[in-house]
Parts: structure tokens; C-alpha cells; sequence
């Protein structure tokens, strides 16, 4: 009995040793693990070495001659039929310890991280953060998105509300006066004025422009003590588009927008 036991024993030491042995093809190269998509071997003088990517991380094998050595992040690579993972090891805002992931409470904001240390973005002005194609999309696009977060709730007026809107419209935000709203067959979507302007409402509902904040009554002061001509340079040396899809940092004391006075 114990002579059976042994022969059993040792004979699934020698299939896992088996499974762990690799013959290298050539002299140097890097090549991947036949069912784990994180491991691969390393060939150095004809000797194998298995190693492993970092959590949150897989071995790219786009190279067809083996001479590069590159872990990515999981959602770059094919893996195919390499199916295995090592398990996850996850900090705070981290599902991995590399990866991009999504923030658990704000629909427009994810993380970046590396080793377990999380850096935080924000998606531009009416983006939020799309889980399966990994960018910023329009808000009401991303299902992950409660309708309280598109347009952070605002609602366009039903049609015929407003006099002269037709299918599209643009209205202000009610607190940001360089943020404005568009309205687009019923979905309201945010945008940012171009660094340096503010949204100016227009002679008729549902219209207005970007415009110098001194043109705008009350929103004279936005930009407090910014220098927005180095900024526009900085701007216009570095080839950005001011395309109202911008987002640099706010100022620090931002001014509410004035309100219309009620007849």
C-alpha cells in the first residue's frame, strides 16, 4: 500500500516538474508560458528561466522572433488560450496592482495604476469613463453612468417648452460659468469653454457662445489672478486645440454664475 502511494506521488511530482520544464528553441529569447498568460520563459546560453509579470500585467508574444521581453497591461494583450492569472492583489483603487480601473463612485473618473499606487483622472467636461473601450466617452453613452451623473442631472426641455429651439441647443451651467450645456435631440450633454473664455447665454433661449469673461456680466472675474496669455501660448507652442473638450486645471476660486432675475 504504501509502495502504491509513493509510485502515485511520484508520479504527479514528475507531471507538475514536466509542465514546468521548458526547452528553449534557441540560445536567447523570451517565449511564452503554454497556459499562463502573466508567466514566460527567458532563454539565457540555452537555459530557461520562468518568470513572471507584475500583477495586473501579461506577457505580450506579438514578437515573432522572441527578442523582446514586454508585459503589458491585460487588456492590450491577446492571450488566447494562455487562460491562467496569477490571483489578484489589489490596494485601494486598484482591482491589480497594474491595470486602469474604473472609480466605484464617479462615472467620470478612473485610476492609473502602477505597483499598487493609484493615480487619479477626470474625464473632460460631459465624459465619463467606458469599462469596456477603456476611454472617455460621452456620459449617457456609458451604461455605468446613473442618470444623476449625465449632465450631473441636468434635463433639456421637452419640445415646444422653449420658444426657438429646434433639435439643438446650447443652455449655461448653472454654477460654472466656463461650463455650458448642449442639448441634442433630447440628450443633454457638458462641455468646457476653451481656457480663457467663459459661456456667454444668447439673445434667444438655448443659445450662447464662448466668449471673453469681460464680455460676460459676472463672470468678469473667473479666471482671478490666471495668466492667461502664458497660457495660451503655452497652449498654442504645445499644438492643443481649443476645442471646448479641454479640461486644465480649474481656478481656485471659481465664481457662480449670476442669475437671471425673476419677472
Amino acid at each position: 500500500m504504501n509502495t502504491q502511494c509513493f509510485i502515485v506521488l511520484a508520479l504527479a511530482f514528475g507531471v507538475a516538474v514536466a509542465q514546468e520544464t521548458f526547452k528553449c528553441p534557441d540560445d536567447f529569447g523570451f517565449y511564452p508560458h503554454h497556459n499562463s498568460c502573466d508567466k514566460y520563459w527567458k532563454c539565457d546560453n540555452g537555459v530557461a528561466e520562468l518568470k513572471t509579470c507584475g500583477n495586473g500585467l501579461a506577457f505580450d508574444n506579438s514578437d515573432s522572433k522572441y527578442l523582446t521581453e514586454n508585459c503589458d497591461y491585460l487588456h492590450n494583450v491577446d492571450c488566447g488560450d494562455r487562460t491562467q492569472l496569477e490571483p489578484p492583489i489589489s490596494t485601494p483603487h486598484c482591482e491589480r496592482l497594474y491595470g486602469i480601473f474604473a472609480d466605484e463612485a464617479k462615472c467620470d473618473v478612473f485610476w492609473n495604476c502602477w505597483n499598487g499606487e493609484a493615480s487619479r483622472y477626470q474625464c473632460s467636461p460631459g465624459l465619463a469613463y467606458d469599462r469596456e473601450a477603456r476611454v472617455c466617452m460621452w456620459a449617457d453613452q456609458v451604461p455605468e453612468c446613473r442618470n444623476e451623473e449625465v449632465a450631473n442631472g441636468f434635463s433639456c426641455a421637452n419640445p415646444g417648452e422653449v420658444a426657438n429651439i429646434g433639435s439643438f441647443s446650447r443652455h449655461a451651467h448653472p454654477e460654472d460659468c466656463r461650463k455650458y450645456y448642449i442639448c441634442l435631440e433630447g440628450v443633454a450633454r457638458e462641455y468646457g469653454c476653451p481656457i480663457g473664455t467663459v459661456f456667454k447665454i444668447g439673445d434667444s433661449d438655448g443659445t450662447g457662445n464662448c466668449e471673453d469673461p469681460e464680455d460676460v456680466p459676472g463672470c468678469e472675474d473667473y479666471y482671478g489672478d490666471l495668466d492667461l496669455k502664458s497660457i495660451r501660448k503655452s497652449e498654442l507652442l504645445a499644438g492643443l486645440k481649443s476645442d471646448g473638450q479641454s479640461r486644465p486645471d480649474q481656478p481656485k476660486h471659481l465664481k457662480p454664475r449670476p442669475q437671471k432675475e425673476q419677472n
